[in-house]
Parts: C-alpha cells; structure tokens; sequence
C-alpha cells in the first residue's frame, strides 16, 4: 500500500501560471494591465481555439477598453501579462498563418501545454459558475459579478456569494496484490469501464465518503484508505478527491443504488493490455475501454498498474 503513489500530478491540477488572487480586487491595476492583456474566449459549450498545443489567447483590448463586467481575471504569465476570460463566440488569432482548431477540454484537453490547461480550466469552472449564479440564493434578486469575475453581490443588500466546488472522491479499489475493481455506470455504453467515484455529503469527511459510496454503489466494504492526489473537474464545478482502497475479492457485488451497472476484478495484467489499446475515444475493439488521460481516474489507474 505505502508504495502506491500518483506517478504524475494530473493535467489540471498542474501549475502553468500565477493566480495573482491579489489583482482581483485591485481595480486600478486590472485596468492598467488590460491594454497589454490576452482573453481567452470559451464559447457556450466550452470549447476554445488551440493552435499547436496552446489555448489561443488574443489582445484583450479587442474586446473594449477596459475589461467588461462579464470578464474573468484568470491570472498573470511569466512575463507579468494578465489574463482574462470572456464567454462568447471564438475568434481566430490573430496570426493570420496560425492553424487552428476546436476543443473540448473535457474530450481532448491532454494536448494543452500545463499554463492552458490551468487557464482553460479555470475559465470553464468560472464561467459555469456565473451563468448559473445571476439570481441571489437568498432573496431571488438579480446579481452582478465583482472581485474581477470572483465573486457576485447583490447590489441592493450586499450580500456576495463566490464560486461554489463540489467535492467528490473518487478511489480506486484493489486487493493490495494484483487485482483491481472497475465499474460501468448504467448510462454508460458497453465497455467503457472507470474506477468508483462519488460526491461527498454534509457533515462527511472525505475517507467516509469513500466507504460509504463504495458499498452503496458495488456492495465492498474497502478499508485502508488512502489519500491520492485532487484534480479539479470543472463540469461543471467539481474537485475530484483521489484515493485508494482495500477490497475483498471474495465478496460478492451488490449494485445497491441503480447508478452501477457491472462491475468486476480486473488482473494488472488485464488493465495495463486496455491502457495499451489508448481511451474511451480511441476507437479501439479492446473488450475493456479506460477513461481518458486528463482524468485522474487514468492517472490513478496508471500509477496502480505500473507498480510491479
């Protein structure tokens, strides 16, 4: 147990630029950094531009003056430039050579470099936050966003609210030798096959959640466990917890909630010849499909199936 570790940190959990969380409530110096700024747009499905390997990022002042209320500050790049965010339809950069393409993070974001992936990241989480967020919890009364995207208040009493993370454990199951439990939801087609993951509920810690998840969802009662990594999951607002766990082979499955629709032990062996056959979107005939690799799930089974 003690040897397991995440061989990687996770893609979205990698640093590529500073947060500067200082700047977000210094409005003369969002203002000052607007002229020299880049934006990154995330369109209404979250997609963005990338042109080989990064997001595309254009001049900020394309799109006014100053930075709109409805901009986001994602941070500042190494060489001291802001970044913004805005939602609205792509624009082309503005190298006219540059090629281009459209891309979902969450089908395709392993070819970001690690500062894209944060910012596109951080991008998507915001921006899920704010078009979900425009009326108060409390009162019903509309919002407006402050803190330089970070937050909303409610102009007539005050009130803020900021942006709201879903945590969720997510834990791989294993017999502490050669064999490993992995799961297919009932929404998912045949094949396509994950670790357990769940959210966490009020008034649990994290390592609770993962018993209890775990023998709602196949029956196991898991022990031994252990705390991995955490990767944000902005889908729209999660931060996934990674763990494992103990399992007993011998105990039957019970699929006690309805969301599992098989789950079965699969040999080291048996998973490191599905990771050989690529992802979910590989397109591959392998009898067993694995998530894709900006997922923890992938890099938790990695790392497991690696060890000797």
């Amino acid at each position: 147990m003690s040897a397991f570790r995440l061989r990687n940190v996770p893609l979205l959990s990698r640093v590529g630029a500073d947060r500067a969380d200082t700047l977000r409530t210094d409005i003369d110096a969002a203002v000052a950094g607007w002229s020299e700024a880049l934006l990154l747009r995330v369109d209404r499905r979250n997609q963005v531009l990338i042109s080989d390997g990064r997001a595309v990022l254009n001049r900020a002042a394309s799109a006014g003056d100053a930075p709109p209320e409805d901009a986001v500050f994602l941070g500042r790049l190494g060489d001291g430039r802001h970044v913004w965010a805005l939602r609205s339809d792509l624009e082309p950069p503005e190298d006219p050579d540059a090629a281009t393409e459209v891309l979902d993070l969450r089908r395709t974001g392993d070819v970001f470099d690690d500062v894209s992936a944060q910012l596109v990241a951080t991008a998507t989480a915001l921006l899920n936050w704010h078009d979900n967020a425009r009326f108060s919890p409390v009162d019903g009364a509309p919002t407006r966003p402050i803190k330089s995207g970070w937050g909303r208040i409610n102009p007539v009493t005050g009130h803020e609210e900021f942006p709201r993370i879903d945590p969720a454990v997510i834990c791989l199951v294993h017999d502490g030798h050669d064999r490993a439990v992995l799961a297919r939801q009932t929404v998912w087609p045949p094949r396509l096959f994950s670790i357990l993951a769940g959210f966490v509920e009020a008034g649990e810690s994290f390592e609770s959640c993962v018993v209890r998840e775990i023998a709602e969802e196949v029956g196991l009662h898991v022990t031994d466990v252990e705390y991995l990594g955490s990767q944000p999951w902005p889908f729209p607002r999660s931060l996934m917890i990674g763990f494992h766990a103990l399992g007993d082979p011998d105990q039957p499955f019970a699929f006690n909630d309805g969301e599992i629709a098989e789950a079965a032990w699969f040999t080291r062996a048996e998973i490191r010849e599905a990771l050989g056959q690529g992802d979910w979107g590989s397109g591959s005939s392998s009898r067993l499909l694995l998530p894709g690799s900006i997922s923890i799930a992938r890099e938790i089974i990695e790392s497991w199936a690696a060890l000797d």
